[in-house]
């Protein structure tokens, strides 16, 4: 499989990064380990987990992802063949160490946590999950002034502590995830200044149906050299087509977890129906061709695939194949010039 550098780190990373945010929810542990060794086997070298995982979060499941994948570790020895990326959480989930923040404190809980989990001495990307001001979060497009009224960035602090992680050895490189082109060039300008390791990655949701990044990130990435782990490029499997004529397959992420219907909305489905017909045309299903385009962006350094079945891993992990020629992907750019705005 394809590598990638991944950003301006010394990680040659495999064009596709094996997501684990089902594992310990929709996937058992037996499951997962499954899953980590047919990636493993297929050259995927890069795994991404979260303090948090599994997806959607609760109080008694949290951190059993990173548990499950240190088991594996731990039982495979492959430790030392993979780069391994997880994420500290910054604010919004109170269960998690009483209320957290980006606090040097609160962060090397964090890390240590996720260190004995993982049952590894270092992680080769360590992330922050979200910006600690609010943003433009999961379905929400209009920017919260109000609530960032009085905000007073603490960028610099949080970029010692990640460059103080980095020089203890416990991180290897550090990123930040569902960051904004601001919040980016922000910390850039800083780093820079004060001659300090600059983030190397974002982490974002991108997709046929979530083209945001496009707009201002994308250019980061190009000009300053911080790569994209693109997340959700099937947009929660709303881009396989199976939840179409309002359909609930059974199992489905989507029927189960109504809380990730953002997808579901009228205008993203009939998105997705074109996108279907672009696919079925080109003899190409309607995932393959999703995964195909995101992976074909040059800002994109590796593409987030989580799957809850073998045989969708399998397909997914195919993708990676795939070359679309011009007009394909023109015939892509049409159906966006049609749907331009489908979902968040």
């Amino acid at each position: 499989m394809k590598k990638n550098k991944l950003g301006l780190s010394d990680l040659n990373v495999s064009k596709i990064c094996l997501g684990t945010m089902t594992f310990g929810e929709q996937n058992n542990q037996d499951e997962a380990f499954a899953q980590m060794d047919y990636a493993f086997e297929k050259g995927i070298n890069f795994f991404d987990t979260a303090e948090m995982y599994p997806v959607p979060g609760k109080p008694k499941t949290r951190g059993v992802t990173e548990k499950i994948i240190g088991n594996w570790l731990e039982e495979s020895g492959k430790r030392d063949e993979l780069f391994l990326a997880t994420k500290v959480v910054g604010n919004g989930i109170q269960y998690i160490r009483n209320g957290p923040d980006f606090s040097k404190d609160q962060i090397n809980k964090a890390l240590e946590g996720s260190l004995e989990r993982l049952k590894v001495d270092d992680v080769d990307l360590y992330q922050l999950h979200w910006p600690e001001r609010s943003n433009n979060r999961f379905g929400q497009r209009i920017y919260p002034w109000e609530k960032n009224s009085d905000y007073k960035h603490n960028f610099m602090k949080v970029i010692e502590i990640m460059v103080e992680l980095v020089e203890s050895g416990k991180i290897k490189n550090w990123g930040v995830s569902n960051e904004t082109s601001w919040g980016m060039m922000k910390i850039l300008q800083l780093c820079e200044q004060y001659g300090l390791p600059k983030p190397v990655s974002t982490q974002n949701s991108y997709s046929l149906l979530n083209r945001l990044y496009e707009y201002g990130c994308s250019e980061v990435s190009q000009f300053e050299g911080i790569g994209l782990m693109a997340y959700s490029p099937l947009a929660f499997g709303a881009l396989t087509g199976k939840y179409l004529n309002s359909a609930k397959p059974k199992g489905g992420r989507l029927t189960d977890y109504p809380i990730f219907g953002r997808y579901l909305n009228p205008q993203a489905q009939l998105a997705v129906g074109a996108i279907e017909e672009v696919a079925k045309k080109n003899g190409l299903s309607t995932a393959e061709l999703s995964l195909a385009f995101v992976m074909s962006r040059p800002f994109v350094n590796t593409t987030i695939i989580g799957a809850t079945k073998m045989s969708q891993l399998k397909e997914n992990i195919e993708s990676a194949y795939i070359e679309l020629p011009e007009a394909l992907l023109q015939e892509i750019e049409d159906v966006f010039t049609k749907y331009p705005d489908a979902a968040v």
